[in-house]
C-alpha cells in the first residue's frame, strides 16, 4: 500500500494523481512514496516545473508517448495555470494544455499533479477537467490533525511510536506538519532494528522548539523557580533572540493559557478544548495542569501587552524590562 491510501481519494482507481495543498515537503514525501511503487520501478520519471521548464515543455512531454512506446511518469510541478490568477500571456498555451488534459486518460503515460497550493479554482475549465481524470488528495490540514498523520504514516511505514512519544514529538515540531514530519524522517533514520520510536529516543535527537522553551521558562516562573526561569532567558538571548520576540511568544503563551482556562471554567472536557482551539492535545493536557488562576493570567497577559507596545514605541530598550516582567510572575 501507499501513503495516499491513509487519505480520501476521489477516483483510487485512476494512477493518475493530483496532490493539493500548501505543504511542499510533505506533498513531496507523498509523491515519493507513491513513485516506489513496485509497478513503476521499470518505467523512467520525468520532471516538468511549469515555472521554470514553461507549459510548452510540459505539453511536448505529454504528448511525446505518441511518438514511442516507453511508458514513464510524468511528474507534474507548480502547475499554475490551475490558480485563480494567472498572466493573460498565458492564454494560448493554456487553451491548449486544456485540449490535452481532457485526453489525458488515453495517454499512455502516468502523470503526477503536485500543486503547493492551499487553493486552486475549480471553477475554470482546465481544473475541471483535470480533476474529472486524475484522482485527487488534498493535504490541507489543521493543528490538532498533526500528531493523528504522522501517527498513521509511521504505522503504514512499520514504525512503532508511543502516545507520549508522539505527543512530545509534535510538541518539539510545534504542531507544524512539515516539521513534524521532519523530525519524523530523522527519527527514522538513526532508530534500531526494532523500529521503536521512543520518548528517550526524540528528546536525545529532537531539540525543543522556542516556543517549547517559552512554555517551560513560564511554567519555571509560575512555580516560583525564578533562578532557573531567567537562566532559560539569559540563554535565548545569548543565543540571539530579542527581547521583542521573545516577548512576541509570552504574550501567545499566556493567550492560550488564558483561553484555556476560560473554557475549563465553562466546565469544557480537554476534547473540546483541543478542537476548538485547533491544538496539539498535549498542549491542553499541560494547560489543564497548570494550577495559575484566571485572574492572574489576565493580568499577566495585559503586562505583556503593555511591555510589547514600550518596546516597540521605543520607551524600552534592551533585556531587563523582559527580566523584570518574568520576575513579576
Amino acid at each position: 500500500m501507499t501513503l495516499i491510501s491513509l487519505f480520501k481519494q476521489t477516483n483510487p482507481k485512476n494512477a493518475n494523481l493530483l496532490i493539493q495543498g500548501p505543504d511542499s515537503f510533505f506533498n513531496d514525501y507523498l509523491v515519493r512514496n507513491y513513485l516506489n511503487q513496485k509497478s513503476f520501478s521499470e518505467l523512467d520519471q520525468v520532471i516538468v516545473d511549469c515555472l521554470e521548464d514553461g507549459l510548452d515543455e510540459l505539453m511536448a512531454t505529454l504528448t511525446e508517448s505518441s511518438l514511442f512506446s516507453n511508458q514513464k511518469i510524468v511528474v507534474v510541478k507548480n502547475p499554475f495555470f490551475l490558480m485563480a490568477k494567472v498572466p493573460q500571456k498565458y492564454k494560448k498555451q493554456i487553451e491548449k494544455l486544456t485540449k490535452i488534459i481532457e485526453h489525458l486518460s488515453d495517454l499512455e503515460d502516468i502523470v503526477v499533479f503536485v500543486a503547493n497550493y492551499e487553493k486552486i479554482d475549480r471553477r475554470k475549465k482546465i481544473s475541471k477537467l483535470l480533476l474529472e481524470h486524475v484522482n485527487v488528495i488534498e493535504t490541507t490540514f489543521k493543528p490538532y490533525e498533526v500528531s493523528g498523520i504522522i501517527k498513521a504514516i509511521s504505522k503504514e511505514e512499520g514504525y512503532q511510536i508511543t502516545n507520549m512519544a508522539l505527543q512530545i514529538l509534535i510538541q518539539r515540531s510545534d504542531q507544524v506538519l512539515d516539521v513534524s514530519l521532519s523530525n519524523y524522517v530523522k527519527l527514522k533514520n538513526i532508530v534500531g532494528e526494532d523500529k521503536r520510536i521512543t520518548e528517550t529516543l526524540i528528546n536525545e535527537n529532537i531539540d525543543r522548539s522556542l516556543s517549547e522553551n517559552i512554555f517551560e521558562i513560564l511554567t519555571a516562573a509560575f512555580d516560583k523557580k525564578y533562578q532557573e526561569a531567567t537562566q532559560r532567558l539569559e540563554d535565548h538571548l545569548r543565543e540571539g533572540a530579542s527581547a521583542i520576540q521573545l516577548l512576541a511568544i509570552f504574550e501567545s503563551q499566556l493567550e492560550f493559557l488564558t483561553c484555556v482556562k476560560v473554557l475549563q471554567n465553562r466546565r469544557w472536557s480537554k476534547d473540546q478544548i483541543t478542537k476548538e482551539l485547533k491544538v496539539n492535545p498535549y498542549r491542553v493536557k499541560l494547560a489543564l495542569e497548570n494550577k495559575v488562576s484566571l485572574s492572574k493570567l489576565t493580568v499577566l497577559l495585559k503586562q505583556a501587552i503593555e511591555l510589547d507596545f514600550g518596546y516597540k514605541n521605543g520607551t524600552y530598550h534592551g533585556d531587563e524590562f523582559l527580566k523584570l516582567f518574568l520576575l513579576k510572575i
